[in-house]
């Protein structure tokens, strides 16, 4: 086969459609050209491009046409823009068109390859309504996520504001808890109080009074003037165990006084040395035979700005403590620091317990190996609460068997 017959075969085989013009006119179609526009092979010869070319185009067109008749290049048409081809019955059908010049029997030529795309517009139309519906899915996708999100931030919202309020409701109730709590603590602390004051006051009221009692009747037996020392005896007793109830009266009442906050600190000057000295004095007056209280201090113009009374019943009271639970000397020091006063009360007395030291100023407390002694329990408890209005410490040693050593700080 030649080329001649292998172009031939090409362009009556060609499933593209295929038309050769020149000067204006068709000179050549393939059987493609037959089925694309509905003519047959002779009806096209002698036609123009433009009978191809719906009419309202066609203007357009024939300007396309002229501006490649000028400057003829090989041309793909219709690449980013629609264009339409007429078929004899008058409609119509998207094409692809490539324009190409050549020469033929030494006369400018142009070839038109035309590819009906009406499959591949389908095909696009198709794809982009799916398209669009995808969007419009998408759309209508996001709106529902939207609206979803927005419905589970309100009830993230909701569960929010009910969890503070259940956490509200759970403090108010731990608080209620704490309270109540708190109630019942004082509560049996309050019962454990009366117990006690109870257990106290019928043991330490019933020893002296049982005293008292018995002096009295005794004393009317002594009539005679020679039994004067028996009745002094006894009229000593009496007095000893009044004295006692009075003291255990006075601690009741400073205890009620402080709790009841009718205690007021009146401050004044007071010249420590002979403030201790004139305590001891008095002191030794009911100390045991035999016992001595020993002030030492080498201070001689200590004066402190406190409250006289407030600290002549702790003195007192740590003093008579020393008396009450030991049978030899009792040493009282004044230590006088840069920024502050110490007044210590030593004594070798029976010490206290290691188990009960903690305890030691709460109210009726007493040590295990001190309820053979008469005493409240009180004492300690009123020394650290004037201490407290006094804006004062106190610290202790104590090893049982040994003695104790109290310590008053008073800031200066």
């Amino acid at each position: 086969m030649n080329n001649s017959d292998a172009y031939r075969e090409i362009y009556y085989s060609c499933v593209e459609g295929i038309l050769v013009v020149s000067e204006g006119k068709i000179i050549l179609a393939n059987p493609q050209c037959e089925s694309l526009f509905g003519y047959d092979h002779d009806e096209m010869l002698g036609m123009v491009i433009e009978d191809f070319v719906p009419m309202e185009i066609r203007k357009q067109h024939r300007e396309h046409y002229k501006g490649f008749v000028s400057a003829p290049v090989t041309k793909q048409m219709g690449v980013g823009r629609d264009l339409t081809a007429l078929r004899k019955d008058g409609s119509t059908f998207p094409v692809e068109i490539s324009l190409n010049p050549a020469t033929i029997d030494g006369k400018n030529a142009v070839i038109a390859h035309i590819i009906d795309i009406t499959v591949r517009k389908q095909f696009e139309l198709t794809l982009k309504r799916s398209e669009e519906q995808l969007i419009e899915y998408a759309a209508e996708l996001e709106k529902r996520v939207q609206e979803r999100t927005q419905e589970l931030a309100d009830v993230v919202t909701d569960l929010k504001k009910t969890n503070e309020h259940l956490e509200e409701e759970v403090k108010e109730r731990i608080k209620a808890e704490k309270e109540a709590n708190k109630a019942l603590s004082k509560e049996k602390e309050l019962n454990e109080l009366k117990s006690r004051f109870v257990s106290m006051a019928s043991h330490e009221f019933r020893t002296p009074l049982s005293t008292i009692l018995s002096s009295a009747s005794l004393i009317g037996k002594y009539t005679t003037t020679e039994t004067q020392p028996n009745r002094d005896k006894h009229i000593g007793r009496i007095k000893s165990n009044v004295t006692e109830l009075t003291s255990i009266l006075n601690e009741f009442l400073s205890l009620e006084k402080i709790d009841a906050g009718k205690m007021r600190v009146e401050l004044a000057q007071l010249e420590m040395v002979a403030f201790l000295d004139e305590l001891s004095d008095e002191l030794a007056t009911v100390a045991k035979d035999g016992q001595d209280i020993v002030l030492e201090t080498i201070e001689t113009n200590c004066i402190m700005n406190t409250d006289p009374l407030m600290l002549r019943q702790v003195m007192t009271n740590l003093i008579s403590n020393a008396i009450k639970y030991s049978s030899s000397q009792i040493r009282v020091v004044l230590t006088d620091l840069d920024k502050t006063v110490e007044l210590s009360v030593i004594d070798q007395g029976i010490g206290i317990p290691e188990n009960d030291q903690k305890h030691l100023f709460d109210k009726f407390f007493r040590a295990h190996n001190s309820h053979h002694i008469q005493g409240t329990g009180l004492g300690l408890n009123i020394v650290r609460k004037y201490l407290d209005l006094l804006e004062a410490d106190i610290r202790f040693e104590s090893e049982e068997g040994t003695g104790s050593t109290f310590t008053i700080i008073l800031n200066k």
